[in-house]
């Protein structure tokens, strides 16, 4: 089993303050659990369901990047600590995309070559 992640008190206290605050919800996973269950999964590459129970449920790890993701708020995090002078040498955050090319899942260049019937033996 890979090793769990989990945030250290300095890198919580740097980024406490961007939280979003007054959350709804019923029994709330801890914020701090559910980041370090992130950046678990970004780091180790498993998917979301195979995250282990120690950050909460896949799902709720998922919803929570998720929304967190559509309100901008890594971005707004990422930008705030820049701006504080946060050196980029302890944090990198890095996405590739790459588009496949046709022939990468089956796709052939130019027109359809012709079939050729094979004579079955005799």
């Amino acid at each position: 089993m890979a090793e769990l992640f989990w945030l250290s008190d300095e890198q919580w206290q740097a980024i406490a303050p961007f939280m979003p605050k007054n959350q709804p919800g019923a029994h709330r996973k801890d914020d701090r659990i559910v980041i370090s269950g992130i950046l678990h999964v970004i780091k180790s590459g498993c998917r979301w369901k195979d995250c282990p129970s120690e950050y909460g449920p896949p799902t709720t790890i998922y919803n929570r990047f998720n929304r967190w993701s559509r309100r901008r708020f890594w971005t707004g995090m990422l930008e705030a600590l820049a701006k504080a002078g946060w050196s980029s040498d302890a944090a990198a955050l890095d996405a590739t995309y790459v588009k496949a090319q046709r022939a990468a899942h089956g796709e052939t260049y130019g027109p359809p070559r012709p079939q050729v019937a094979l004579d079955p033996l005799v």
